[in-house]
């Protein structure tokens, strides 16, 4: 069986020209086993929001390619959509383009006693993730750092 991250990269490098031609963004690209069964999901996203069209047309090509090279010997579905209004933030340009909202930090091991850090993104650095909170600033080394997501309040 191919390795996680050989498939989750040589995706992303099949992607890149199919959303560079499209205008979009890739956010993610997640090979995973759930229920017995595999998926190979891909978010993507642009300024504007993404529709139905942009994620049929980034699956067919992409599927084309898939059928062509093989990657995987054993049966997956392709997923192809939004990160949501809860995307995760990964990339730098990420941070940089979402500072000043509002984020959710997860940690592998509690900081101030808690594992989940919510507040407004200022920015990402080499020593972490910095956010202010009601408390006042709070630098997440990047070490530290489980997930970010963006995060809307209900």
């Amino acid at each position: 069986m191919a390795g996680k991250i050989n498939i989750e990269q040589q995706v992303s490098e099949w992607l890149q020209p199919i959303l560079d031609e499209l205008g979009l963004e890739l956010v993610d690209v997640e090979w995973l086993k759930e229920g017995g069964a595999w998926y190979l999901r891909i978010f993507v996203d642009k300024e504007e929001g993404i529709d139905l069209d942009d994620c049929q047309e980034v699956s067919r090509r992409l599927d084309e390619i898939l059928e062509r090279e093989d990657p995987v010997p054993q049966a997956y579905s392709l997923e192809v959509s939004s990160p949501g209004i809860e995307r995760p933030l990964k990339k730098d340009r990420d941070f940089e383009r979402f500072a000043g909202s509002a984020v959710r930090i997860t940690t592998f091991v509690p900081i101030g006693n808690t594992k989940e850090h919510i507040g407004n993104l200022i920015a990402k650095t080499d020593e972490g993730i910095r956010i202010e909170q009601k408390g006042g600033e709070l630098l997440i080394p990047l070490a530290q750092v489980a997930s970010a997501r963006l995060y809307v309040q209900f």
